[in-house]
């Protein structure tokens, strides 16, 4: 097997916990890096994956993890960061500096195969602070000309523990109606496990180093569509208001605000200026066939159907 040992920064995470389950499946030893453990002991059980508590921003510790690893798969990501310019310190610090760090012990390490985790739309001069910190964190990836290199743009992702879907069902059940800025945008998303089995056959493929690829799912929709598909599918479909952009940037800094830490931003806002959708299909090399969103959604936002059940053991399992 090629890349027998892969170490995957940000396993622990929503996206981190498919793949990380799925590289076990295949065969791979999985290093998962965490600053607590706790956080990961649903990875403890995989056969094949080892969970590490460590700090990851450290040049050190990055060394002593890349000693053991064969790859590397950098999946760290924020949707949030105070302010800056061109973009925020916790963007920097996530998306610009940590791939620095990475790629830095990756060679001299002699470490060869880096994937990175960026995000459709990442633009230098993008609207969004987002936008514009994954960008450089694109050009931080391949500041390494030793690398073999490849680089993910998803759009939104969902899934069973997804942020996205989840948090507009749960309004959906608290609230009457649903005031919603940039009701028209775009996206296009993609399943959880698509994204995970887009890294595993990039791994050892080839052709896919040195590239990009967006990865996207079979249907786009606006922003204002997805909220109501939330609402029909856990049973509380609400009327949705459009909100002009003058006070959908008032609720997204109110909502900046929130007592358990942001919900929308009015950086969030400004990457909606920008369509969240792919130019085409996913590459074939990468041999994923995307999943729809209303075969999988229903079940998990739901609960009420028997499908629904076993996606959850699916997801407890990490199968």
């Amino acid at each position: 097997m090629r890349y027998p040992t892969v170490l995957v920064i940000g396993g622990s995470g929503f996206v981190g916990s498919s793949l990380v389950a799925q590289l076990s499946n295949a065969g791979h030893r999985v290093i998962v890096p965490t600053r607590r453990r706790e956080r990961a002991k649903h990875l403890i059980t995989l056969p094949t994956v080892d969970v590490i508590e460590t700090n990851v921003h450290d040049d050190a510790s990055l060394r002593a993890l890349l000693q053991e690893a064969d790859a590397v798969i950098n999946l760290v990501g924020i949707l949030h960061s105070r302010s800056g310019d061109p973009y925020g310190p916790d963007f920097a610090r996530a998306h610009v500096e940590l791939p620095k760090r990475i790629v830095a012990a990756c060679a001299a390490g002699g470490v060869s195969r880096y994937l990175h985790m960026s995000a459709l739309g990442a633009d230098a001069n993008g609207p969004s602070m987002y936008q514009r910190s994954k960008a450089a964190g694109e050009v931080a990836a391949r500041s390494e000309p030793s690398l073999h290199t490849t680089v993910f743009r998803p759009s939104v992702i969902f899934g069973a523990k997804d942020h996205f879907l989840n948090m507009f069902a749960s309004m959906q059940k608290i609230f009457p109606v649903i005031p919603l800025g940039s009701a028209e945008a775009k996206f296009q998303p993609i399943h959880v496990e698509d994204v995970a089995r887009a890294f595993v056959n990039a791994l050892a493929c080839e052709q896919t180093i040195g590239n990009t690829y967006e990865l996207a799912g079979p249907t786009v929709y606006t922003l204002r569509e997805l909220v109501h598909l939330a609402g029909l599918y856990v049973g509380y479909p609400r009327p949705i208001i459009a909100l002009p952009p003058s006070l959908a940037r008032l609720q997204a800094m109110l909502l900046e605000y929130a007592p358990f830490g942001p919900v929308m931003s009015r950086d969030n806002l400004a990457s909606m200026q920008v369509d969240n959708v792919a130019k085409g299909p996913i590459a074939p090399e990468l041999d994923v066939v995307p999943a729809s969103l209303e075969a999988i959604a229903p079940h998990y936002l739901s609960g009420n159907f028997p499908r629904a059940r076993y996606d959850d053991y699916r997801t407890r399992a990490h199968r």
